[in-house]
């Protein structure tokens, strides 16, 4: 017994049963999670590549297959001798009609795509976990591997005739037929105008993965509080402060600048003074700092206590962030974002 036939043997017997077409299903729900979450490929354009046909096709293609086991052939003509003369003296017709065939198998595919995915996105959103990356592709891997094996044990339960099988040898013949030996000179330049179209759309896509243009390049900067029943909220700021005592408040960046960034924030807290309507700051004391790295489309949340010392009515609670390190000393014009609150801090 060769070596590849014993390695094929280890492989489960229900694996090693599955049809091509689903095994391909498989191996590509496989793939694409793969390259998603293997450090080194996730920020990599196969992620791209491979996703795309995933969330596109997969999905609905396996649970089309579901659906039709039955191989979807049109009917076949034969000829029957009733008479026992040598002569066909009828025509009958073997009804295939069960299944749909596979240009009607891939339309398919591709609509129920339009159900399939947003169903699960709606599912999810009423979980605790959300819509986020993970919980997708759990899901639709999940929805694939199980359709997968229901599509198979089905197509198992037919007579071998019956079951649906992708006619590669076919396709294969007829588009050898088509590119090589075309009926006229017509076809022959159609042929060639095909293959040269096909090129160029990949080519075009697949510089386009490999180099995507960047969107619009910001960071979010904000300032949150705790909820009584614990969600973080844009609300319920503390005003009225008292010299000394601590109040919470959370300070968030959102990095959408399409790459890894470093960040500081200081917090101040400041005695201002309006002069020809542009605000002056007479007097400031740094009350918190922090440094933070953030990757792109990620967010930093750091809670914190401000206790200001300086005391007196309407001053200014300020947050200044710098990507990288501040200017000494401290240029507040020179802060990418800021944010404030009027306080007021009693003795």
């Amino acid at each position: 017994m060769s070596r590849r036939r014993t390695f094929w043997l280890l492989v489960p017997r229900p694996v090693r049963r599955l049809p091509a077409d689903l095994a391909a299903a498989v191996a590509v729900t496989l793939v694409v999670n793969a390259a998603v979450f293997l450090p080194g490929i996730a920020e990599t354009p196969l992620r791209l590549v491979v996703g795309l046909p995933f969330v596109l096709f997969v999905p609905g293609y396996v649970f089309v297959a579901a659906l039709f086991p039955e191989d979807g052939s049109p009917a076949v003509r034969e000829d029957v001798d009733l008479t026992g003369d040598g002569e066909a003296d009828a025509t009958a017709w073997e009804d295939r009609s069960g299944g749909v065939d596979g240009i009607e198998r891939v339309a398919l595919s591709f609509g129920l795509i339009i159900a399939v995915v947003p169903l699960i996105g709606l599912a999810l959103n009423f979980t605790p976990w959300g819509i986020r990356l993970v919980p997708i592709m759990a899901s639709l891997s999940a929805f694939a591997l199980a359709g997968a094996r229901l599509a198979a044990a089905r197509r198992w339960q037919l007579p071998p005739e019956e079951r649906f099988r992708v006619p590669y040898g076919r396709w294969y013949a007829d588009a050898r037929a088509e590119l090589f030996e075309p009926a006229t000179r017509t076809d022959a330049a159609l042929n060639a105008l095909l293959v040269v179209s096909v090129l160029v759309a990949t080519a075009s896509v697949g510089y386009a993965v490999a180099v995507p243009q960047q969107g619009e390049q910001f960071s979010e900067f904000y300032l949150l509080t705790e909820s009584e029943s614990g969600d973080l909220v844009a609300d319920g700021y503390p005003t009225n402060f008292t010299a000394g005592e601590p109040r919470e408040l959370i300070v968030g960046i959102g990095n959408h600048e399409h790459e890894r960034t470093d960040y500081t924030v200081v917090a101040e807290i400041q005695r201002v003074e309006v002069v020809d309507n542009e605000t002056r700051v007479r007097e400031a004391t740094e009350v918190r700092r922090f440094e933070a790295t953030v990757a792109h489309n990620e967010t930093w949340h750091r809670s914190h206590e401000v206790a200001p010392s300086t005391t007196g009515e309407r001053l200014r609670l300020q947050y200044l962030l710098y990507r990288g390190d501040p200017p000494s000393p401290l240029n507040r014009s020179a802060a990418y974002r800021d944010l404030h609150l009027w306080v007021n801090v009693s003795r």
